[in-house]
Protein backbone atom coordinates (compact mmCIF):
# COMPACT_ATOMS: atom_id res chain seq x y z
CA UNK A 1 0.00 0.00 0.00
CA UNK A 2 1.36 3.26 -0.84
CA UNK A 3 2.18 6.25 1.43
CA UNK A 4 0.01 8.60 -0.75
CA UNK A 5 -3.34 6.12 -0.34
CA UNK A 6 -5.10 7.20 2.92
CA UNK A 7 -5.80 4.29 5.44
CA UNK A 8 -9.45 3.57 6.31
CA UNK A 9 -9.00 2.31 9.60
CA UNK A 10 -10.96 -0.62 10.08
CA UNK A 11 -11.03 -1.48 6.02
CA UNK A 12 -7.62 -3.15 5.31
CA UNK A 13 -8.23 -6.54 7.74
CA UNK A 14 -12.10 -7.21 5.55
CA UNK A 15 -11.71 -9.22 2.55
CA UNK A 16 -13.18 -8.06 -0.87
CA UNK A 17 -16.87 -9.10 -1.07
CA UNK A 18 -17.33 -11.75 -3.41
CA UNK A 19 -14.33 -12.76 -3.51
CA UNK A 20 -14.21 -15.47 0.02
CA UNK A 21 -16.91 -17.84 -0.33
CA UNK A 22 -19.08 -17.92 2.67
CA UNK A 23 -18.26 -21.81 4.53
CA UNK A 24 -21.44 -23.98 3.72
CA UNK A 25 -23.57 -24.00 6.44
CA UNK A 26 -24.13 -27.19 8.64
CA UNK A 27 -27.21 -27.64 10.22
CA UNK A 28 -28.40 -30.46 12.21
CA UNK A 29 -31.94 -31.00 13.36
CA UNK A 30 -33.20 -28.78 15.63
CA UNK A 31 -30.77 -26.00 14.91
CA UNK A 32 -32.13 -22.13 13.96
CA UNK A 33 -32.53 -21.40 10.66
CA UNK A 34 -31.63 -17.54 10.38
CA UNK A 35 -33.59 -16.43 7.37
CA UNK A 36 -36.85 -14.90 6.04
CA UNK A 37 -40.10 -16.54 6.91
CA UNK A 38 -41.09 -16.59 3.54
CA UNK A 39 -38.16 -18.69 2.42
CA UNK A 40 -38.09 -21.44 4.83
CA UNK A 41 -38.32 -25.47 3.84
CA UNK A 42 -40.14 -28.27 5.61
CA UNK A 43 -40.69 -27.76 9.41
CA UNK A 44 -37.19 -26.12 10.20
CA UNK A 45 -37.83 -23.46 12.88
CA UNK A 46 -37.17 -19.89 11.55
CA UNK A 47 -35.78 -16.59 13.12
CA UNK A 48 -36.98 -13.64 11.18
CA UNK A 49 -33.99 -11.38 11.00
CA UNK A 50 -36.19 -8.28 10.93
CA UNK A 51 -38.37 -8.74 13.77
CA UNK A 52 -35.87 -11.30 16.19
CA UNK A 53 -38.95 -13.70 16.82
CA UNK A 54 -38.96 -17.11 16.88
CA UNK A 55 -41.29 -18.49 13.47
CA UNK A 56 -41.90 -22.28 13.17
CA UNK A 57 -41.54 -23.71 9.85
CA UNK A 58 -44.57 -25.03 7.84
CA UNK A 59 -45.03 -28.03 5.04
CA UNK A 60 -47.74 -28.02 2.22
CA UNK A 61 -50.33 -30.69 3.96
CA UNK A 62 -50.12 -28.28 7.35
CA UNK A 63 -51.01 -25.52 5.21
CA UNK A 64 -53.85 -27.36 3.32
CA UNK A 65 -55.13 -28.12 6.33
CA UNK A 66 -55.45 -24.64 7.89
CA UNK A 67 -56.73 -23.70 4.99
CA UNK A 68 -59.40 -26.38 5.03
CA UNK A 69 -60.53 -25.26 8.63
CA UNK A 70 -60.94 -21.71 7.67
CA UNK A 71 -63.57 -23.18 4.53
CA UNK A 72 -66.75 -23.15 6.58
CA UNK A 73 -68.55 -25.64 4.11
CA UNK A 74 -65.94 -27.94 4.23
CA UNK A 75 -65.35 -28.02 8.18
CA UNK A 76 -69.81 -29.02 8.24
CA UNK A 77 -69.07 -31.31 5.12
CA UNK A 78 -66.28 -33.69 7.29
CA UNK A 79 -68.75 -33.04 10.38
CA UNK A 80 -71.50 -34.58 8.69
CA UNK A 81 -69.72 -37.43 7.14
CA UNK A 82 -67.56 -38.66 10.26
CA UNK A 83 -71.21 -38.21 12.11
CA UNK A 84 -73.12 -39.97 9.49
CA UNK A 85 -70.03 -42.42 8.69
CA UNK A 86 -70.08 -43.08 12.76
CA UNK A 87 -74.49 -43.73 13.19
CA UNK A 88 -73.84 -46.14 10.46
CA UNK A 89 -71.45 -48.24 11.69
CA UNK A 90 -72.33 -48.36 15.59
CA UNK A 91 -76.42 -47.53 14.92
CA UNK A 92 -77.05 -51.21 13.91
CA UNK A 93 -75.35 -52.90 17.30
CA UNK A 94 -76.86 -49.98 19.67
CA UNK A 95 -80.34 -50.58 18.53
CA UNK A 96 -80.08 -54.27 18.85
CA UNK A 97 -78.98 -53.57 21.94
CA UNK A 98 -81.79 -51.53 23.84
CA UNK A 99 -84.23 -53.39 21.90
CA UNK A 100 -82.81 -57.06 21.62
CA UNK A 101 -83.51 -57.28 18.33
CA UNK A 102 -81.38 -56.52 15.16
CA UNK A 103 -82.49 -53.53 13.02
CA UNK A 104 -84.44 -55.56 9.96
CA UNK A 105 -86.37 -57.76 12.47
CA UNK A 106 -90.59 -58.62 11.24
CA UNK A 107 -92.71 -58.13 14.50
CA UNK A 108 -94.53 -61.38 14.82
CA UNK A 109 -97.78 -59.95 15.65
CA UNK A 110 -99.70 -59.70 12.50
CA UNK A 111 -101.03 -55.93 13.55
CA UNK A 112 -97.57 -54.45 13.48
CA UNK A 113 -96.59 -55.82 9.97
CA UNK A 114 -97.43 -52.27 8.41
CA UNK A 115 -96.18 -48.91 8.00
CA UNK A 116 -96.02 -46.36 11.58
CA UNK A 117 -95.45 -42.75 11.14
CA UNK A 118 -92.87 -41.76 12.76
CA UNK A 119 -92.66 -41.19 16.44
CA UNK A 120 -95.90 -43.30 16.56
CA UNK A 121 -96.62 -46.68 18.39
CA UNK A 122 -99.81 -48.90 16.87
CA UNK A 123 -102.30 -47.67 19.37
CA UNK A 124 -101.72 -44.25 17.50
CA UNK A 125 -100.27 -42.28 20.02
CA UNK A 126 -96.53 -40.20 20.68
CA UNK A 127 -93.91 -42.96 21.34
CA UNK A 128 -90.03 -42.72 20.69
CA UNK A 129 -89.83 -46.36 19.79
CA UNK A 130 -89.46 -45.78 15.69
CA UNK A 131 -88.25 -42.21 15.20
CA UNK A 132 -88.27 -42.79 11.45
CA UNK A 133 -91.64 -44.66 11.20
CA UNK A 134 -91.74 -48.36 9.99
CA UNK A 135 -91.87 -49.81 6.41
CA UNK A 136 -94.53 -52.01 5.19
CA UNK A 137 -93.37 -54.96 6.97
CA UNK A 138 -93.23 -53.26 10.50
CA UNK A 139 -89.69 -52.98 10.65
CA UNK A 140 -87.82 -50.13 12.20
CA UNK A 141 -87.03 -47.47 9.43
CA UNK A 142 -84.13 -45.92 11.60
CA UNK A 143 -82.48 -49.46 12.22
CA UNK A 144 -82.90 -49.80 8.31
CA UNK A 145 -81.56 -46.18 6.91
CA UNK A 146 -78.57 -46.98 9.25
CA UNK A 147 -77.72 -50.59 7.96
CA UNK A 148 -78.15 -49.14 4.50
CA UNK A 149 -75.50 -46.35 5.34
CA UNK A 150 -73.08 -49.04 5.89
CA UNK A 151 -73.97 -50.66 2.13
CA UNK A 152 -73.90 -47.29 0.25
CA UNK A 153 -70.60 -46.16 2.39
CA UNK A 154 -69.15 -49.23 1.49
CA UNK A 155 -69.97 -49.16 -1.97
CA UNK A 156 -68.95 -45.48 -2.27
CA UNK A 157 -65.48 -46.43 -0.41
CA UNK A 158 -64.43 -49.42 -1.93
CA UNK A 159 -65.51 -48.58 -5.93
CA UNK A 160 -63.51 -45.54 -5.47
CA UNK A 161 -60.45 -47.45 -4.37
CA UNK A 162 -60.97 -49.68 -6.68
CA UNK A 163 -61.44 -46.66 -9.65
CA UNK A 164 -58.20 -44.99 -7.78
CA UNK A 165 -55.89 -47.59 -8.06
CA UNK A 166 -56.81 -48.79 -12.08
CA UNK A 167 -56.65 -45.06 -13.18
CA UNK A 168 -53.41 -44.04 -11.12
CA UNK A 169 -52.11 -47.22 -12.87
CA UNK A 170 -52.98 -46.65 -16.30
CA UNK A 171 -52.64 -42.75 -16.59
CA UNK A 172 -49.15 -42.51 -14.58
CA UNK A 173 -47.91 -45.81 -17.11
CA UNK A 174 -49.11 -43.42 -20.02
CA UNK A 175 -47.75 -40.43 -19.28
CA UNK A 176 -44.50 -41.35 -18.20
CA UNK A 177 -43.79 -43.70 -21.42
CA UNK A 178 -45.19 -41.35 -23.95
CA UNK A 179 -45.19 -41.50 -27.52
CA UNK A 180 -47.26 -44.11 -29.27
CA UNK A 181 -47.86 -46.08 -26.13
CA UNK A 182 -48.99 -43.31 -24.66
CA UNK A 183 -51.57 -42.19 -28.16
CA UNK A 184 -52.38 -45.91 -27.89
CA UNK A 185 -54.02 -46.17 -24.18
CA UNK A 186 -55.57 -42.79 -24.25
CA UNK A 187 -57.74 -43.61 -27.28
CA UNK A 188 -59.21 -46.55 -25.67
CA UNK A 189 -60.19 -43.97 -23.04
CA UNK A 190 -61.28 -42.07 -25.58
CA UNK A 191 -63.20 -45.07 -26.99
CA UNK A 192 -65.15 -45.92 -23.93
CA UNK A 193 -65.44 -42.42 -22.84
CA UNK A 194 -68.20 -42.44 -26.13
CA UNK A 195 -70.03 -45.03 -24.38
CA UNK A 196 -72.78 -43.94 -21.97
CA UNK A 197 -70.93 -44.78 -18.47
CA UNK A 198 -74.56 -46.25 -16.72
CA UNK A 199 -74.95 -48.60 -20.06
CA UNK A 200 -71.34 -50.13 -19.31
CA UNK A 201 -72.19 -50.81 -15.24
CA UNK A 202 -75.75 -52.32 -16.29
CA UNK A 203 -74.34 -54.86 -19.19
CA UNK A 204 -71.09 -56.44 -16.71
CA UNK A 205 -73.76 -56.55 -13.99
CA UNK A 206 -76.10 -58.63 -16.46
CA UNK A 207 -73.40 -60.63 -17.97
CA UNK A 208 -72.25 -61.63 -14.81
CA UNK A 209 -75.46 -61.83 -12.23
CA UNK A 210 -74.80 -63.38 -9.19
CA UNK A 211 -77.46 -65.68 -7.25
CA UNK A 212 -76.31 -64.57 -3.86
CA UNK A 213 -76.92 -61.26 -2.49
CA UNK A 214 -73.32 -60.90 -1.29
CA UNK A 215 -72.08 -62.10 -4.53
CA UNK A 216 -74.26 -59.66 -6.53
CA UNK A 217 -72.45 -56.73 -3.62
CA UNK A 218 -69.10 -57.57 -5.21
CA UNK A 219 -70.45 -57.75 -8.74
CA UNK A 220 -71.29 -54.11 -8.01
CA UNK A 221 -68.00 -52.89 -6.56
CA UNK A 222 -66.02 -54.43 -9.28
CA UNK A 223 -68.73 -53.01 -11.80
CA UNK A 224 -68.63 -49.27 -10.70
CA UNK A 225 -64.49 -49.40 -10.25
CA UNK A 226 -64.32 -50.88 -13.45
CA UNK A 227 -65.80 -47.55 -15.48
CA UNK A 228 -65.15 -45.03 -12.96
CA UNK A 229 -61.20 -44.78 -13.74
CA UNK A 230 -61.26 -42.98 -16.98
CA UNK A 231 -60.91 -39.40 -15.63
CA UNK A 232 -58.80 -39.93 -12.92
CA UNK A 233 -56.37 -41.74 -15.46
CA UNK A 234 -56.64 -38.14 -17.52
CA UNK A 235 -55.90 -35.97 -14.48
CA UNK A 236 -52.62 -38.79 -13.17
CA UNK A 237 -51.07 -38.93 -16.65
CA UNK A 238 -51.44 -34.51 -17.13
CA UNK A 239 -49.69 -34.27 -13.72
CA UNK A 240 -46.82 -37.07 -14.57
CA UNK A 241 -46.41 -35.56 -18.21
CA UNK A 242 -45.21 -31.96 -15.61
CA UNK A 243 -43.58 -33.89 -13.59
CA UNK A 244 -41.93 -36.85 -15.45
CA UNK A 245 -38.63 -33.75 -16.96
CA UNK A 246 -38.55 -32.58 -13.35
CA UNK A 247 -34.88 -32.85 -11.40
CA UNK A 248 -35.55 -35.63 -8.76
CA UNK A 249 -37.00 -38.17 -11.54
CA UNK A 250 -33.59 -37.39 -13.70
CA UNK A 251 -31.50 -37.93 -10.96
CA UNK A 252 -33.19 -41.58 -10.45
CA UNK A 253 -32.64 -42.14 -14.09
CA UNK A 254 -29.13 -41.26 -13.24
CA UNK A 255 -28.42 -43.34 -10.39
CA UNK A 256 -30.45 -46.86 -12.20
CA UNK A 257 -33.62 -46.87 -10.51
CA UNK A 258 -35.93 -49.18 -12.40
CA UNK A 259 -38.77 -47.53 -14.58
CA UNK A 260 -41.85 -49.71 -11.93
CA UNK A 261 -39.99 -47.55 -9.01
CA UNK A 262 -39.75 -44.93 -10.93
CA UNK A 263 -43.34 -44.20 -11.54
CA UNK A 264 -44.83 -45.46 -8.49
CA UNK A 265 -42.27 -44.43 -5.97
CA UNK A 266 -41.25 -41.11 -7.24
CA UNK A 267 -43.87 -39.66 -9.49
CA UNK A 268 -47.20 -41.38 -7.71
CA UNK A 269 -46.82 -39.29 -4.63
CA UNK A 270 -45.84 -36.32 -6.15
CA UNK A 271 -49.84 -36.48 -7.92
CA UNK A 272 -51.95 -37.31 -3.84
CA UNK A 273 -53.02 -33.61 -4.21
CA UNK A 274 -55.57 -34.15 -7.35
CA UNK A 275 -56.13 -38.27 -6.76
CA UNK A 276 -57.10 -36.88 -3.56
CA UNK A 277 -59.40 -34.27 -4.48
CA UNK A 278 -61.39 -36.42 -7.05
CA UNK A 279 -61.82 -39.36 -4.38
CA UNK A 280 -63.42 -37.36 -2.17
CA UNK A 281 -66.00 -36.13 -5.36
CA UNK A 282 -66.00 -39.35 -6.88
CA UNK A 283 -67.51 -41.34 -3.46
CA UNK A 284 -70.89 -39.33 -3.62
CA UNK A 285 -70.94 -39.88 -7.66
CA UNK A 286 -70.65 -43.90 -7.27
CA UNK A 287 -73.39 -43.69 -4.47
CA UNK A 288 -76.23 -42.01 -6.71
CA UNK A 289 -75.08 -44.33 -9.21
CA UNK A 290 -75.87 -47.15 -7.18
CA UNK A 291 -79.07 -45.66 -5.99
CA UNK A 292 -79.79 -45.30 -9.50
CA UNK A 293 -79.20 -49.00 -10.47
CA UNK A 294 -81.16 -50.19 -7.00
CA UNK A 295 -84.20 -48.53 -8.55
CA UNK A 296 -83.63 -50.62 -12.05
CA UNK A 297 -83.26 -53.33 -10.28
CA UNK A 298 -79.48 -53.84 -10.65
CA UNK A 299 -78.56 -52.80 -7.37
CA UNK A 300 -78.28 -53.83 -3.91
CA UNK A 301 -80.57 -57.31 -3.36
CA UNK A 302 -82.48 -58.12 -0.38
CA UNK A 303 -82.15 -58.91 2.08
CA UNK A 304 -79.07 -56.59 1.69
CA UNK A 305 -80.45 -52.85 2.00
CA UNK A 306 -78.89 -49.82 1.46
CA UNK A 307 -79.88 -45.79 0.16
CA UNK A 308 -80.91 -46.41 -2.96
CA UNK A 309 -82.79 -49.51 -2.61
CA UNK A 310 -84.85 -48.33 0.39
CA UNK A 311 -85.17 -45.17 -1.52
CA UNK A 312 -86.60 -47.48 -4.21
CA UNK A 313 -88.95 -49.33 -2.16
CA UNK A 314 -90.44 -46.16 -0.59
CA UNK A 315 -91.66 -44.78 -3.72
CA UNK A 316 -93.59 -47.34 -4.44
CA UNK A 317 -95.86 -46.23 -1.70
CA UNK A 318 -95.16 -42.54 -1.87
CA UNK A 319 -98.39 -41.12 -1.98
CA UNK A 320 -99.52 -43.16 1.27
CA UNK A 321 -96.57 -43.62 3.23
CA UNK A 322 -93.99 -40.46 2.32
CA UNK A 323 -91.52 -41.58 4.88
CA UNK A 324 -90.95 -44.33 3.63
CA UNK A 325 -89.03 -42.32 0.90
CA UNK A 326 -88.22 -39.44 2.76
CA UNK A 327 -86.03 -40.54 5.46
CA UNK A 328 -83.49 -42.58 3.58
CA UNK A 329 -83.43 -39.50 0.56
CA UNK A 330 -82.77 -36.99 3.08
CA UNK A 331 -80.01 -38.63 4.53
CA UNK A 332 -78.43 -39.70 1.55
CA UNK A 333 -79.05 -35.96 0.44
CA UNK A 334 -77.43 -34.79 3.32
CA UNK A 335 -74.39 -37.25 3.25
CA UNK A 336 -73.92 -36.47 -0.83
CA UNK A 337 -74.22 -32.82 -0.45
CA UNK A 338 -71.68 -33.09 2.87
CA UNK A 339 -68.85 -35.32 0.30
CA UNK A 340 -69.38 -32.72 -2.55
CA UNK A 341 -68.59 -29.44 0.18
CA UNK A 342 -65.58 -31.71 1.52
CA UNK A 343 -64.16 -32.63 -1.97
CA UNK A 344 -64.81 -28.82 -3.28
CA UNK A 345 -62.71 -27.51 0.07
CA UNK A 346 -59.67 -30.03 -0.26
CA UNK A 347 -59.65 -29.04 -3.91
CA UNK A 348 -59.39 -25.44 -3.00
CA UNK A 349 -57.25 -26.00 0.14
CA UNK A 350 -54.59 -28.78 -2.18
CA UNK A 351 -54.68 -25.99 -4.89
CA UNK A 352 -51.19 -24.50 -5.51
CA UNK A 353 -52.37 -21.17 -6.53
CA UNK A 354 -54.30 -20.76 -3.61
CA UNK A 355 -51.01 -21.56 -1.26
CA UNK A 356 -49.07 -18.26 -2.93
CA UNK A 357 -51.88 -16.30 -1.48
Amino acid sequence: MSEDQPIIPGDHDKPEPGLTPEPAPDYREGDVIHTAPEFAVADADVLAPERGDMVGGTSLWRDSWRRLLRNKLAVFGLIVVVLVTLASLAGPYVIERLTGHAPDYIPPNAALIKSFPPFTNPEGSFSWTHPMGTDKQGRDLLGLVLQGGQISLMVGVISTLMSLIIGVSYGAIAGYLGGRIDNIMMRLVDVLYAVPYIVLVIVLLSMFKSQTARGQLILLFVALGAVSWLTMARIVRGQVLSLKNQEFVMAAKATGVSTPRIIFRHIVPNTLGPVIVYATLTIPTVMLTEAFLSYLGFGVQPPLASWGSLASEGIQNIAIFPWQLICPGVTMAVTLFALNFLGDGLRDALDPQTSRQ
